[in-house]
């Protein structure tokens, strides 16, 4: 009897321990979280695959329908008019298409999947500094807002340097921002939805490259098929060769449409490459002779070869964005003991404060057997 009170006052020690020791404890330094990569929380409005390795804009519908136009009409080709051509005139035929397919095809992925040069935003510490020395500079009073710009001279030329209210700096000589990717670009050309991506320093060259190489795919591709409803209709007739070989009807649809804007843009992106301009500046006319007779291209280097041969050959620059790099973790800070009440929505300074409240008003601890039993004698 005595051994069955002993264990149960036992088991109701054992129990008040456990529920006391229940309770979770505090650990001295704050959880650590597992480390994000950049791309994860880029700011601008970006697609990213392949664990960063793959920069897309958000809109790619268009992108995907260039891709299926060369994809289909490419097969179509190679597998319709290819085995008839190389048994009636050459084998190097379809070697010839296939290498021009190979090129489109890189070109076209190389310009989609890069980083065409975006520049990465300020921090708000570097914001805040910046804004200061605007003040600063242009003795700003506080009754307006200073202007938001700096002049630099290049090679003579006096050049604006406009302020980005989204990524809270200078940009940078022929930079700008991209209203769709909502991102400034280094030497910004254009946005062009039909490799969904902007284009820019570090991927223009291979723009250029895949609208030439498409231009003469699709010359190619037109000239054989026609050559190929030519021979056929030697043999069987117009309509018969027509009828014989459908696919080729609507290579030459694809290409008749298409040759003339493609041809257009190459040449029209040569003459930019010539004279060392970009789109955006060729349409906004900042070089033009119109502004004033002094106003010049200060970006020319006076030769057309060097001029291409400066944007065709030139050194590729870095990434800027560091988009696989992962996000800085501050150094861990002790955090206040909460006993186990978690706030969430409050900074470290409300929730300490907020700790301390609770303590001066939560009541004191119930006193134990033992405490009971020694205060009468106190």
């Amino acid at each position: 009897m005595h051994l069955g009170v002993s264990e149960s006052m036992r088991e109701c020690e054992y129990s008040q321990i456990s529920t006391r020791s229940s309770t979770p404890m505090e650990t001295p330094y704050k959880k650590r979280t597992p480390k994000k990569k950049k791309w994860e929380s880029f700011p601008g409005r970006n697609k990213f695959y392949c664990d960063g390795r793959i920069m897309m804009a958000k809109q790619t519908g268009v992108f995907y329908l260039t891709l299926v136009l060369i994809l289909v009409t490419c097969g179509l080709f190679f597998t319709f008019d290819c085995p008839y051509l190389a048994l009636q005139l050459t084998p190097a035929i379809p070697v010839i298409g296939g290498a021009l397919f190979l090129f489109v095809l890189g070109t076209l992925l190389r310009t989609s999947f890069s980083d065409p040069g975006v520049l990465p935003r300020a921090t708000p510490d570097e914001a805040a500094d910046l804004e200061r020395q605007i003040d600063v500079a242009n003795g700003s009073t506080g009754y307006r807002p200073p202007p938001r710009t700096k002049e630099v001279v290049i090679n003579g030329q006096t050049v604006k340097l406009k302020y980005c209210f989204t990524c809270k700096i200078f940009r940078p000589p022929r930079a700008s921002h991209c209203s769709l990717c909502d991102n400034c670009v280094e030497r910004f050309d254009h946005h062009c939805p039909w490799v969904g991506n902007c284009v820019g320093r570090r991927n223009y060259r291979f723009f250029y490259m895949f609208i030439l190489s498409l231009s003469f795919l699709t010359i190619f591709i037109f000239a054989f098929v026609i050559t190929h409803i030519i021979l056929r209709s030697h043999q069987s007739g117009f309509l018969s060769a027509l009828k014989g070989s459908p696919a080729s009807v609507l290579e030459v649809v694809v290409c008749f449409f298409s040759v003339w804007s493609i041809v257009g843009l190459s040449g029209f992106h040569t003459y930019l490459i010539s004279s060392n301009q970009t789109t955006n500046e060729d349409i906004k006319g900042s070089w033009s002779s119109k502004r004033g007779k002094d106003n010049y291209n200060p970006y020319s280097y006076g030769n057309i070869f060097t001029n291409c041969f400066a944007a065709l050959c030139g050194p590729l620059p870095p990434s800027l964005i560091d988009r696989r790099g992962f996000i800085q973790s501050d150094t861990p800070q002790l955090a206040p003991s909460t006993n186990g009440i978690t706030m969430y929505g409050a900074t470290q300074s409300q929730q300490s404060h907020m700790v301390s409240e609770i303590e001066t008003e939560r009541p004191p601890p119930p006193l134990s057997s033992s405490s009971r039993a020694a205060s009468p004698s106190s």
